[in-house]
């Protein structure tokens, strides 16, 4: 996580920096200026269009009672993440902020913030102090007061 923190904070900027000097020198100061205005303003029209259906996703499926699932949450992180990205100057952003963003790429991206965000969490459960206190499988065995664990079915009947 460090190192892809210092990846985040050091080499993305310079990264931004010579990719916007190549740019620039290819095509002239005044024509990177405007595209980088150019991809902002498509960005922000882009993000505020999947923002407002995604929004209106979620309501509908709220007041219809229903709870959204685990994927249109995922879509909806990833818009608002798309949407943090084309805030950055720098066209290295602005191209992961519109995968993000747009409809055809965004489960790509959903699935590799998926992949991503299990790793560390799988990670962080077996590096943790507290990890072998809840086992998640245990097996019928005896009880700290003797006796033994019997699994079944409990069945009630109503006596009036």
């Amino acid at each position: 996580m460090r190192l892809l923190l210092f990846l985040a904070f050091l080499v993305v900027p310079v990264l931004e920096i010579w990719i916007l000097f190549q740019v620039g020198s290819a095509i002239g100061g005044l024509a990177t200026v405007g595209l980088l205005i150019a991809g902002s303003l498509l960005g922000a029209w882009l993000m505020r269009r999947e923002g407002r259906r995604a929004w209106r996703v979620l309501q509908n499926t709220l007041q219809s009672g229903g709870m959204p699932d685990d994927r249109e949450l995922a879509g909806n992180i990833v818009v608002l993440a798309g949407g943090a990205l084309l805030l950055v100057p720098g066209f290295l952003t602005d191209v992961v902020g519109l995968l993000c963003i747009v409809p055809f790429t965004r489960p790509l991206m959903r699935r590799l913030g998926a992949w991503f965000f299990e790793r560390r969490i799988k990670r962080l459960a077996a590096t943790s102090p507290y990890a072998n206190l809840y086992p998640t499988h245990q097996e019928p065995g005896p009880t700290p007061n003797g006796g033994r664990v019997v699994h079944g079915e409990v069945i009630r009947e109503d006596r009036e």
